[in-house]
């Protein structure tokens, strides 16, 4: 089962249970200024969550696309990326706990309907409470008719505790994992599933968000108007478990920018190729929703990925023009589904090879004057190189970059200048 199929499979099973099919909003928020992107499938929806009635009614279902880059350093692993489809059913203030967790069990195992996965690989945890709610005991007893008692772990709200920022709507979610495994693991302890969850070996493939609470400025106030339901499945991930993956960069999502990485170089550095394949494809999808690449805001936040992109390209020896094929194939494997790609294919790839050019002049001389002693102030202001590429490439060395040091320098170059901004860098 392929990409397309699932998309399409989720949105007719929701459609057939009354849900409205909205479409993907814009990954650049509309009512929310405290974030530079949509980061989850519920942020486009939170004045209604909060009580405002949808032109749609009280079932919604679309796949919302996302940017995520708290988790950059991560990508590479199984299954982090910067850019992600999220799969998402609401009920606003309709129904609840009950059937949100039987059509969650029922798409994710239905051969006719849903996605057909083994029940038996499987593993649900709920919240298991603190001071703002109590223990989810009924999510904990609906859970008993579909999988065995043995296979449900109550975790704290680290894990099981959703809110989309320090104010909004909030609740205690249940969380379901897949085993990815060849051989499976068959029944685990908590102890042993919380290993095999650090391990990549179960994979979160769903998520039920109960949102009936409030929080602001990071404390939760008290209940909502409405008790909801935000569903969030992760497409990416969904598609491993279905596709009987153990990472993300093996889907169909994937393989066909990893195939061409492959047939340019010869080199096994799986990471940095999956750090160019991640950051081309979200670059693109930023670019067609109205960025570009400047010293700010998410401009900044484009940069940082492009140029990421082209350091792990130079290592792995890629030249600009197989960065112009990835760009192509991105466009052509997510076109049907977002025409607007096709539609501005070629202003895309005009920014992101324009972009690599800029990077690339002063790439190699930064690299030298790096290599000479670490000055990150020299880097940033001279070469263009990002605090954080900086700080990745100490790393590397087992250096420390000093930023409390680097941050007074910046400052000191503002106040003479007048003309750079804090965190950003001068081309």
């Amino acid at each position: 089962m392929q990409s397309n199929e699932i998309r399409s499979r989720f949105l007719k099973f929701f459609e057939a249970r009354g849900h409205k099919i909205i479409p993907s909003a814009s990954l650049i928020p509309e009512n929310d200024p405290s974030v530079l992107f949509n980061t989850a499938g519920m942020q486009p929806l939170i004045p209604y969550l909060l009580g405002q009635k949808h032109s749609e009614g009280a079932r919604l279902v679309n796949v919302q696309k996302c940017v995520r880059t708290q988790d950059i350093d991560e990508v590479g692993d199984n299954t982090h990326d910067t850019f992600f489809e999220m799969m998402g059913n609401w009920s606003l203030g309709d129904y609840f706990k009950e059937e949100a967790i039987k059509w969650s069990y029922e798409f994710l195992t239905s051969k006719e309907e849903g996605l057909g996965l083994d029940p038996k690989r499987l593993y649900i945890t709920v919240f298991e409470g603190d001071e703002n709610a109590p223990k989810d005991t009924e999510a904990f007893e609906i859970w008993q008719k579909y999988v065995p008692e043995s296979r449900i772990y109550f975790m704290s709200a680290k894990t099981n505790w959703w809110s989309v920022g320090e104010n909004g709507p909030c609740g205690a979610d249940t969380e379901m994992f897949y085993d990815v495994t060849s051989e499976g693991l068959g029944d685990l302890t908590k102890e042993e599933y919380i290993k095999a969850d650090q391990e990549q070996k179960v994979i979160e493939v769903w998520n039920d968000v109960f949102m009936e609470y409030e929080k602001k400025d990071g404390k939760v106030v008290g209940k909502l108007k409405q008790r909801n339901v935000d569903t969030g499945a992760g497409l990416e991930r969904v598609l491993m478990a279905v596709q009987g993956k153990d990472n993300i960069f093996e889907t169909d999502l994937f393989q066909p920018m990893i195939k061409i990485i492959n047939n340019s170089i010869n080199s096994n550095d799986e990471k940095a190729k999956r750090i160019v394949a991640d950051h081309i494809r979200t670059s693109v999808f930023i670019i067609v929703d109205g960025v570009i690449p400047s010293n700010t805001a998410r401009g900044y936040i484009l940069r940082r990925l492009l140029r990421r992109a082209i350091r792990y390209a130079n290592i792995l020896g890629i030249d600009k023009i197989k960065i112009g094929e990835l760009v192509d194939v991105v466009v052509d494997k997510y076109g049907p589904t977002y025409p607007n790609l096709i539609q501005n294919s070629e202003n895309i790839r005009e920014e992101i090879l324009q972009e690599g050019n800029k990077f690339r002049r002063t790439l190699n001389n930064g690299l030298k004057e790096f290599e000479k002693g670490i000055n990150p102030f020299i880097l940033f202001t001279t070469y263009g190189f990002p605090i954080e590429l900086i700080e990745e490439l100490a790393k590397e060395k087992g250096v420390t970059i000093d930023r409390q040091d680097f941050d007074r320098k910046m400052k000191e170059h503002q106040d003479k200048s007048r003309t750079a901004s804090a965190g950003m860098f001068k081309l």
